[in-house]
């Protein structure tokens, strides 16, 4: 209790130096604070994005389709697969695909085409592939009234083969078990823009697909959405799956994705570090300042018995108790901007391409993290820089000291 009045005293004694100080730490930790929850904030928003775009948060495979892909390289009794999964914890929606690339002929032309066979319910409880539907509506189970299956078809393969809704597509490829496969179907919906994913693509529902391959209870892909992205990687491991599959997570789906954003992630760690490294040298020669002018004082302090530990301890405390109010007065400050960010956002005038995926809000983040990770940085930097001049206190001569004053 005396080491704490003590350093309460020294820094109240020179109270503008201090309120100085204080200021400094606490722009620091506002700066952090309001970075980092940009930063977390853009990048889980991205990640949100690009994860309910198509891919889900975890895949499941043959073990190798995602290098060699195949038309046999297939799960099967994959209805079974999707219920289960269905019921782990942090799972939100599953859902299975089947493709299939395939010629598509519209009137006079033709264009290659990637098929995609998908459940129309868990596909849209799953990914956001029904909000992208620009014209006519979202594809259903069953044939529609001319007899045939209905189709989705991306906007760019439309254009390419000059179909509209309520045209006639035909679609051939390769069926599962060698036949050619050959079907007609009806345009009920054209989805995405002509930068998008589904741009060349065509969606029919899993049971049209399956009999236009002569398919059974199969798939090529299993996709999961979690409750959270930061929980794929763990999920993806713990999961246990038959041993001719795999399941990965999406850092591994879209590897240069993520690889992207973790070196933009590097960039904004190292304006952060610059940003502290500023703030440092700052609180560095206050503490430094303080402890010169107090020479003859730790003289003193030495002469009448107090050991150096104890000297140490004193300006190390007094650095902590500073910090520690910069981190409470920073907070105070950083609170409103970081909800504001995180709840309203920054709309930009042109939209930002992050490994192809484009956003035009800019969201923060408010979480634990980012208020204790500024505190921590701010805290941590300010004791490691108040060592040199604690150690210097530490080792005072009181006779040399008492002489010097």
């Amino acid at each position: 209790m005396l080491l704490l009045k003590l350093a309460f005293r020294n820094i109240l004694r020179n109270r503008r130096r201090s309120l100085l100080t204080l200021l400094s730490m606490s722009g620091g930790y506002f700066l952090l604070a309001t970075m980092i929850s940009m930063s977390e904030g853009s990048y889980s928003h991205m990640i949100n994005l690009f994860t309910q775009d198509h891919t889900g948060h975890v895949q499941i495979h043959y073990s190798d389709y995602l290098t060699r892909p195949s038309l046999n390289k297939t799960i099967n009794n994959v209805d079974e697969l999707v219920n289960n999964i269905s019921g782990y914890p942090h799972v939100k929606s599953v859902t299975s695909r089947v493709y299939a690339p395939s010629l598509a002929y519209g009137k006079n032309k033709t264009f290659p085409a990637q098929v995609i066979g998908i459940d129309p319910k868990r596909e849209a409880a799953t990914t956001l592939l029904e909000l992208k539907v620009k014209q006519g509506q979202w594809l259903s189970n069953g044939m529609s009234e001319s007899g045939y299956f209905p189709a989705l078809i991306g906007v760019s393969l439309a254009t390419n083969l000059n179909l509209g809704l309520g045209d006639e597509l035909i679609l051939i490829s390769q069926g599962i078990d060698g036949s050619i496969a050959n079907d007609i179907f009806i345009i009920t919906g054209i989805v995405g823009t002509a930068d998008s994913y589904e741009r060349n693509n065509v969606y029919l529902s899993l049971g049209a697909i399956k009999q236009f391959l002569a398919m059974h209870d199969q798939a090529h892909e299993v996709v999961i959405a979690l409750d959270h992205q930061s929980r794929a990687m763990p999920f993806a491991d713990a999961l246990k799956l038959p041993q001719n599959l795999n399941a990965a997570p999406w850092q591994k789906i879209e590897e240069s994705f993520y690889k992207s954003m973790q070196v933009d992630k590097k960039g904004n760690y190292i304006s952060l570090g610059v940003i502290m490294f500023l703030v440092s040298i700052g609180v560095l020669n206050t503490v430094l300042m303080g402890t010169m002018e107090r020479t003859r004082e730790f003289g003193v302090l030495k002469a009448i018995g107090t050991r150096p530990k104890m000297v140490f301890m004193l300006i190390i405390m007094e650095s902590f108790i500073l910090a520690l109010a910069s981190c409470i007065v920073g907070m105070l400050l950083a609170f409103a901007p970081i909800y504001y960010l995180t709840y309203i956002g920054l709309v930009m005038p042109e939209p930002i391409d992050m490994g192809g995926v484009e956003f035009q809000i800019m969201l923060g983040e408010f979480s634990a993290f980012v208020l204790l990770v500024p505190a921590i940085t701010v805290i941590g930097s300010t004791l490691l820089v108040s060592l040199f001049p604690a150690l210097k206190a530490a080792k005072t001569v009181p006779v040399s000291a008492m002489q010097a004053a």
